[in-house]
């Protein structure tokens, strides 16, 4: 997941977290002539439809009246899944010991995918064991990362 703007995370939050809900992260991306804002939450309970219709309702309101982004796009509120995106540095802290799957920006060691266990963040790095190796990779070089279910 590539998070949006900071402009755009921050106001996601100013809504989202009042509600109750964590704030997982938030995708803007365009595909053709269409273009999706997707906002992704999170509640100790799970999420279900209401949830998603109740934060859809809410930010919808907010983006009319600041209306962030130019042109039409389509709003979704989704959970994260059971492959959760980690985004946020609170995310990774969250989530040491489980098994992640990481997908660079550009490549380190000739690599541009690991799958391994987290072992750990910080300094605005996170700490993985894959391949038989640890690996110190900074969040600016983390194009995704995702939690790899247990099934």
């Amino acid at each position: 997941m590539q998070p949006a703007d900071s402009h755009l995370t921050a106001l996601a939050r100013r809504v989202v977290e009042p509600m109750g809900y964590e704030l997982v992260g938030v995708e803007y991306f365009q595909h053709g002539g269409d273009a999706t804002l997707r906002i992704y939450i999170d509640h100790e309970r799970g999420v279900d439809l209401d949830d998603c219709t109740a934060v859809s309702h809410q930010l919808s309101g907010v983006l009319d009246v600041e209306d962030p982004l130019s042109g039409h796009y389509d709003l979704e509120v989704s959970s994260p899944g059971l492959d959760r995106p980690l985004v946020f540095p609170e995310h990774f802290e969250r989530f040491v010991g489980s098994r992640v799957r990481v997908r660079l920006a550009e490549k380190i060691e000739d690599r541009r995918k690991l799958d391994g266990q987290l072992l750990g963040y910080a300094d605005g790095a996170i700490r993985l064991d894959a391949d038989g190796r640890q690996w110190e990779i900074p969040l600016a070089s983390i194009e995704s990362a995702r939690l790899v279910p247990k099934l």
